[in-house]
C-alpha cells in the first residue's frame, strides 16, 4: 500500500452494492469511478450465484493497481439484501462501520452496480455522508440512532428515511444538511416502483443536470459508452482519466495504470466545472438552516 504518499485534499469512502447478475455492471462502474485516493467496499448480495463472487474477487485480487494502492475491499460475509424492510438500511450501517475502523476519510457515499458518474473523481436510497455523521450513526453517543432504526425496521423502505430523520432530529447535525443525493433520476409518469433507465436520449438532460452520478442504467447501454468517451474519457476496460495515471504531462489519453510520482497529482476533468457550479448554488448558508421542515 501507498501509506506514505501525499494524501489528497478530500477522501470518499464508497459501499458499491452488487446483486445477482451485476458482476459485469459492477467491474465497469468501478474502472469508470476509481481513482488511488479514495476507498472501495464491494458488497455482493449473498443471493448472488458462487461464480459472480468469485468473478468478482478474481477481478479485484488481480488488478495490479487495486494490488499496489490496496483501497479495495469486498465484504467477506455479506447479507440478502431485499428492497423491502430493513436489509439496505444494515447493509449501509455494516459497511460504514467496516470503513471507519478501516481507513481516513471525509464523506461517505452509498452506490449500487447500476449507478454510473458522470464526472471523473479528480476534483469531482443513496446518500453522501460525512465521516463525523457516519460515526454518530454507528456509535449513537445519544442514542437517538439506535431508537430509530429500532423504529425504521418494521418500515417497508427504511433506507429512504432513515438518515434524513436521524440528521434532521439530532441537535448537532440538523443545520448542516442539504436536501439533494447528487443523482440524476427520472421516473415513470406515474411513478413505479424503480426509476426508468436512462439511455441516449436523456444524455444532455443529464450533462445540463451538472450531478456527479446518475442512475438508473441497463447493463451494456450504449449510453454508458457515450459518458465513458465524452466525459470520462475512459477507453474500454481501463480506468477513467486522471492525474495519477497521466503519461508525460497528457491531459487525455489512456489510463492502464499508476504513474509512479503522480500519487497527489489532481487534473479535474471537463465536468467539475459543471459539479462545481451546482454545489455553489446547493450550499449557501442560508439553505442549510432550512432543510429540515
Amino acid at each position: 500500500m501507498l501509506k506514505d504518499l501525499k494524501p489528497y485534499p478530500v477522501t470518499f469512502a464508497y459501499l458499491i452494492s452488487a446483486s445477482r447478475g451485476d458482476a459485469k455492471r459492477l467491474t465497469r462502474l468501478l474502472k469508470a469511478l476509481y481513482h488511488p485516493g479514495n476507498y472501495y467496499l464491494i458488497h455482493v448480495d449473498s443471493d448472488a450465484p458462487e461464480k459472480e463472487h468469485r468473478e468478482i474477487a478474481e477481478f479485484v485480487s488481480s488488478d495490479p493497481v487495486f494490488g499496489l494502492v490496496g483501497n479495495v475491499w469486498i465484504v467477506g460475509k455479506p447479507n440478502l439484501v431485499t428492497y423491502r424492510g430493513p436489509t439496505m438500511l444494515a447493509t449501509t450501517l455494516h459497511a460504514m462501520a467496516i470503513l471507519l475502523r478501516t481507513c481516513k476519510w471525509d464523506w461517505f457515499i452509498n452506490l449500487s452496480a447500476s449507478d454510473y458518474p458522470l464526472v471523473t473523481q479528480d476534483g469531482s436510497a443513496w446518500t453522501i455522508l460525512s465521516r463525523s455523521f457516519a460515526e454518530y450513526s454507528i456509535v449513537g453517543w445519544d442514542n437517538l440512532p439506535r431508537t430509530l432504526l429500532l423504529y425504521y425496521a418494521n418500515f417497508v423502505s427504511s433506507p429512504e428515511g432513515y438518515f434524513q430523520t436521524v440528521i434532521c432530529n439530532s441537535e448537532d447535525y440538523k443545520n448542516t444538511t442539504v436536501n439533494h443525493d447528487l443523482h440524476y433520476i427520472t421516473w415513470d409518469t406515474p411513478p413505479k416502483q424503480h426509476p426508468r433507465s436512462l439511455g441516449v436520449k436523456d444524455y444532455r438532460r443529464m450533462i445540463l443536470s451538472s450531478r456527479p452520478f446518475a442512475r438508473k442504467f441497463k447493463r451494456n447501454d450504449p449510453v454508458l459508452d457515450k459518458i465513458d468517451r465524452e466525459l470520462l474519457k475512459r477507453y474500454k476496460g481501463q480506468f477513467a482519466h486522471g492525474g495519477w495515471c497521466a503519461r508525460s504531462g497528457k491531459r487525455h489519453g489512456t489510463c492502464s495504470g499508476f504513474q509512479n510520482g503522480n500519487y497527489g497529482v489532481l487534473r479535474p476533468g471537463p465536468g467539475s466545472r459543471r459539479l462545481q457550479n451546482l454545489l455553489t448554488k446547493l450550499l449557501p448558508e442560508k439553505n442549510f438552516k432550512r432543510q429540515c421542515r
